[in-house]
């Protein structure tokens, strides 16, 4: 008996459950939409922060990560989802394992959205980016990936095909690595309901978050496209994908050096050097396999580049592909020591995201869409005339949005780091950086505006195709002979050259990738691989950091935050100061003649979540307790910030002003963070009493410094413990030593 006719069952009948596929298709244009407006709003708040109408609701801070979340997470979750529901009943030639598990997958991951679309608005986040949602959220969000993984890993199982296809690998690989990534990012301990704090501290949680962060872009934003590029550009365009082996070493290239990324995002900041030197070299590194995968996509069309003119679908694609080419180049020019010092926080990594999610996930799911509507509504699509028109104004939108910001990015660091004939900071006052991009940020508000009424024609588009399906859908039976035991992989071919070493015909035999061919039939084998390449190279950046002391040297002078300080450090993070204001200075020249003292390690070792930053919108914070001491100052600000700083365009928070802070609710938070490993005292037995009479001491000084707030109520407002958290910020360096620690120092200095 032949290995062939080993391989073949007796012939099936089955059906496709395209409904869900429908359903994923339909919420990622809803939430696009939902997504981009309030990108829209947010932006045209940067020029007119009265747009927020002084609502905390509707404020830049808390609708900023709604914005991400959304876009990354609704807009581009439920097309990988579509993406994935469709394919991979195509390439398995089976039905999804479980029609109960694919409504849950759905209708659960919409709640998620739902909760996340309430949270933010109302200021529950953890501050931490890509990652704020809170721990009730989070462990939804794991129990539906769960759910999801089964579906899918279940369809494997029962396919009719007996080899993986190259999408169904990234797949995989987006499924285990997201996993690992929210599971080990999210380890908190619960304060409340609503509230949490992360396991980790100061540096160890900037390391794990940009580990999270840069994967999070990667396993995705990025694989899980792939996997549709794979499948959806060769269909649209009828021809077979460029190479097979450059898929291979695309494949698993990506996913194993990707992972090393991360700490590139945290150059010259406390963070170990070496850490970040080591994400340098393997974002460097990403160069090849990105460019691999992008060559792979665009080859696929040779000889039907014709086509390209005349078919709207295929223009986005190669569009979408192209940004991703742009995009994996300049990730890996940014991880460069040298431009990362000019580039990070400032509005070029922007740029560089939306470059990515605009173009390449933005214009992939618009391609798929369109490719897909005719097929799963059973009817032609309504008008070719405004997809044509769509993705024209689409590409402008991209433009005008991205090259302000490039060159808006490009203008902040040139700004901050200008010193003048003197050697003094040619601008010395922050402001005028900001003003100088108001131009800048009204067209990329255009740029936004044009991309937003392309998603809305394509809602429309598909609506419209919808609302012409026929009634009620055809369900063709599908046939495929079942996958018998007894398979017999064909013999491995041996070398093709002559008069070498042994080395050289091993190399020659591996370098044929017949090995691969068999892991694509047991697709638990090749899972193993995955987790195996995730994980190792996660505890090879993970593990050091935790195990070598020397990277968080100690303080003696830093203490834990009072419980006024924490609480005013709560409120902070839910006003989502965090996206506007970094907490970290730089040992640059220009940073420290405008902040002062540069960052140290150890003065994070308390801070649960970080809150380093990734943009300054605002000036940086970490000093501000030594260089702005005056509570009259701060009150003005944050009622009216134009009050303290002409042309300023951080909106109001007239509501810190009125809205009391919450005394009682401190205990729960102190009682969490010392069974976190933080020394409190006193604080564990009469926290709420401490941050009343700390709170009264503050007032107090209020009154000395403008006596017309004599007779007011803040005493007992949310304004105080932000003021007491801002007052404490970069003042612990500055602090005496304790008698204990200095009498060691004497003795340490004494030959």
């Amino acid at each position: 008996m032949t290995a062939s006719a080993q391989a073949i069952g007796p012939m099936e009948t089955f059906h496709y459950d395209d409904a869900i596929v429908r359903k994923f298709t339909l919420a990622t244009l809803i939430w696009g939409v939902v997504g981009m407006l309030v990108g829209l709003v947010i932006a045209i708040q940067l020029m007119i922060p009265e747009a927020n109408m002084s609502s905390p609701y509707l404020s830049f801070g808390r609708l900023r990560p709604l914005h991400t979340n959304a876009v990354i997470f609704a807009f581009a979750g439920n097309a990988i989802f579509a993406a994935v529901y469709y394919s991979t009943q195509r390439l398995c030639k089976a039905r999804m394992f479980s029609d109960m598990l694919s409504a849950v997958h759905f209708w659960g991951w919409q709640a998620i959205i739902v909760s996340a679309a309430l949270s933010f608005p109302l200021g529950i986040t953890q501050s931490r980016e890509y990652a704020e949602l809170e721990w009730p959220i989070d462990i939804a969000i794991t129990l539906i990936w769960v759910v999801f993984a089964i579906n899918f890993f279940g369809t494997l199982a029962r396919r009719r095909e007996r080899h993986l296809y190259v999408a169904l690998w990234f797949y995989i690989a987006t499924i285990i690595a997201v996993a690992v990534l929210h599971i080990f990012n999210n380890l908190a301990l619960p304060a409340s309901m609503l509230k949490s704090y992360p396991i980790y501290a100061g540096v160890q949680d900037a390391f794990m978050q940009w580990w999270y962060g840069h994967n999070a872009v990667a396993f995705f934003l990025t694989t899980p496209f792939l996997g549709l590029m794979y499948y959806f550009l060769p269909k649209a365009a009828n021809r077979p994908v460029f190479s097979y082996k450059l898929s291979i070493v695309h494949f698993w290239s990506l996913v194993f050096i990707y992972i090393w990324a991360g700490p590139h995002h945290l150059h010259y900041t406390a963070a170990p050097a070496w850490a970040a030197t080591l994400g340098m070299l393997f974002s460097l590194m990403l160069w090849m396999p990105s460019w691999g995968g992008m060559l792979n996509g665009l080859l696929t069309l040779r000889g039907a580049w014709n086509k390209v003119a005349q078919d709207s679908i295929l223009k986005f694609f190669v569009v979408g592909i192209t940004f991703y080419g742009m995009s994996t180049f300049e990730g890996p020019m940014l991880s460069i020591k040298i431009v990362n010092g000019l580039s990070h926080y400032t509005d070029w990594t922007i740029a560089h995201v939306h470059s990515g999610a605009l173009g390449w996930n933005g214009f992939m799911t618009f391609g798929m869409i369109y490719w897909l509507a005719p097929r799963i509504f059973q009817t032609e699509i309504w008008s070719k005339k405004w997809m044509s028109i769509h993705f024209y104004i689409g590409t402008i939108g991209i433009l005008l949005y991205i090259i302000p910001i490039y060159v808006a990015g490009l203008t902040q660091g040139l700004m901050w780091r200008a010193f003048d004939a003197n050697g003094m900071l040619q601008y010395t006052d922050f402001i005028e950086t900001v003003q100088r991009l108001l131009p800048m940020y009204w067209i990329r508000a255009i740029g936004g505006t044009l991309f937003l009424t392309g998603t809305v024609m394509c809602l429309i588009n598909v609506l419209m195709t919808w609302a012409t399906r026929k009634a009620p859908y055809e369900v063709p039976e599908q046939q495929a002979p079942a996958l018998a035991g007894g398979y017999v992989d064909q013999p491995t071919p041996g070398s093709r050259l002559v008069a070498v070493t042994k080395l050289a015909h091993k190399l020659d035999v591996f370098s044929q990738m017949h090995w691969h061919r068999r892991w694509e039939r047991l697709p638990l084998l090749f899972t193993i691989w995955v987790v195996v390449a995730v994980l190792v190279a996660s505890l090879f950046e993970i593990v050091p950091t935790f195990l070598i002391k020397s990277n968080v040297p100690t303080i003696a002078t830093v203490t834990p935050y009072t419980p006024l300080e924490l609480m005013g450090r709560d409120i902070y993070q839910a006003e989502g100061c965090y996206n506007c204001h970094s907490q970290m200075i730089r040992p640059m020249r220009h940073e420290t003649e405008r902040y002062g003292e540069y960052s140290k390690p150890g003065e994070f070792v308390y801070d649960r979540p970080f809150q380093w930053g990734s943009r300054r919108i605002g000036p940086d914070l970490h000093r501000i307790g030594q260089t702005n001491s005056s509570v009259a100052w701060h009150v003005r600000h944050f009622n009216r910030p134009t009050d303290t700083s002409e042309g300023s365009i951080m909106p109001r928070y007239p509501w810190l002003l009125t809205e009391t802070a919450d005394f009682d609710g401190i205990q729960s938070r102190i009682d969490t963070m010392a069974s976190l490993g933080v020394p409190y005292g006193e604080e564990l037995q009469r926290a709420p009493e401490m941050a009343r009479a700390q709170a009264t001491e503050i007032f107090n000084r209020l009154i000395e410094e403008d006596p017309t707030y004599a007779g007011s109520d803040l005493e007992d407002k949310k304004v105080i413990p932000m003021i007491a958290y801002m007052l404490r910020l970069g003042t612990d360096i500055a602090k005496p030593l304790p008698e204990e620690a200095a009498t060691e120092e004497v003795a340490r200095l004494q030959p």
